[in-house]
């Protein structure tokens, strides 16, 4: 998707026929900087999606054994799902989740490295960093269809009416909002399922920025910020191994602090001299323009002090104790 900020074009605009120098000869074809484009993006995502599927096979081992060691707090949630040869695919599903939403991490913390000031050493050049960005956004993509179909997956196989009637089953209860209508589920899935098909254009967009404008673009790619919030918000309402307070949730909590501070710093420094917020007098938009930009500076220095109390204090308003009937096999009820 994951997943998950502003970022600035990740490569130059389409670019126009460079001047021919005057002692350059006529018949001299003018040189050309060619656009990027989907196909070369994905022949270039290989690498980044290989690492991505060895990361998801190591959290789909430690989500395992943690289940056979019965450490993991999904069996307080669903004891009967003890039995890793019956339900390895949901475990797989949480996995490919899991490995979404770190992507997704990555992807909005190179997008804000690329869109504010940046420091003075990174491990990349510009242009490498923003073919990363752009790399790391298709497979976080990649990564949430297959945590989307693998829990479809999981439902066709638990269930044992008639083939047409476990497909209809398993396509209302992942991709059909509203679909699934038990427990947490009932808004954890529609969060989930708005992440995964606002992430699917607005990683695409970058691509056709050319017909629809860059100014366009770059409005709507604004609320990549908000599929890698969707994302963490349906990972604290629906992952059964971060429902109870503790090192795992905490874990969730602490990532978002990088984040706040880099979307911070890009609003206090913007890299574009229009988005700088002035002196209320020496502003030359509407006044409306210059306190929504000031708001903004305030909710996110009000975010930074919520996650830092949060983490400070181990606890965020969710669950403390194990519900006191975990007999239910139904997923995720209360």
């Amino acid at each position: 998707m994951t997943p998950d900020a502003e970022k600035t074009p990740a490569s130059p605009p389409a670019a126009t026929p460079a001047a021919t120098p005057a002692s350059t000869p006529a018949s001299t074809p003018a040189t050309t900087t060619p656009r990027v484009t989907l196909r070369s993006d994905l022949r270039a995502s290989w690498l980044d999606g290989l690492v991505a599927l060895v990361v998801t096979a190591a959290v789909f081992v430690v989500l395992y054994i943690r289940i056979e060691s019965e450490t993991s707090s999904t069996l307080t949630v669903m004891p009967f799902m003890a039995d890793t040869s019956e339900f390895w695919m949901y475990y797989l599903s949480q996995a490919f989740g899991w490995s979404a939403l770190l992507w997704a991490w990555g992807t909005v913390i190179i997008g804000l490295l690329l869109s504010g000031p940046r420091p003075a050493r990174l491990p990349l050049s510009g242009p490498r960093l923003e073919r990363l960005h752009r790399t790391t956004s298709l497979n976080t993509i990649a990564l949430i269809v297959a945590h989307a179909l693998l829990f479809a997956a999981e439902l066709i196989y638990q269930d044992t009416d008639s083939w047409p009637s476990r497909l209809g089953s398993a396509v209302l209860e992942t991709f059909i909002p509203g679909g699934y209508n038990s427990g947490t589920g009932v808004w954890a899935m529609p969060i989930g399922q708005a992440a995964l098909y606002l992430s699917i254009p607005l990683g695409l967009l970058f691509y056709v920025r050319h017909r629809i404008g860059p100014k366009t673009w770059r409005v709507l790619h604004r609320f990549v910020l908000v599929v890698y919030v969707l994302s963490v918000w349906h990972t604290l309402l629906y992952g059964t191994n971060v429902w109870y307070d503790g090192a795992f949730r905490n874990t969730v909590w602490l990532l978002q602090l990088p984040i706040a501070a880099l979307f911070l710093l890009r609003l206090l420094r913007p890299g574009r001299r229009s988005e700088r917020l002035a002196s209320p007098s020496a502003h030359r938009g509407s006044k409306a323009g210059w306190s929504l930009r000031l708001t903004g500076r305030v909710a996110a220095v009000a975010v930074i002090g919520v996650l830092i109390a949060v983490i400070a204090s181990g606890r965020d308003g969710g669950r403390t104790v194990p519900p006191e009937d975990t007999s239910s096999t139904h997923v995720h009820d209360d």
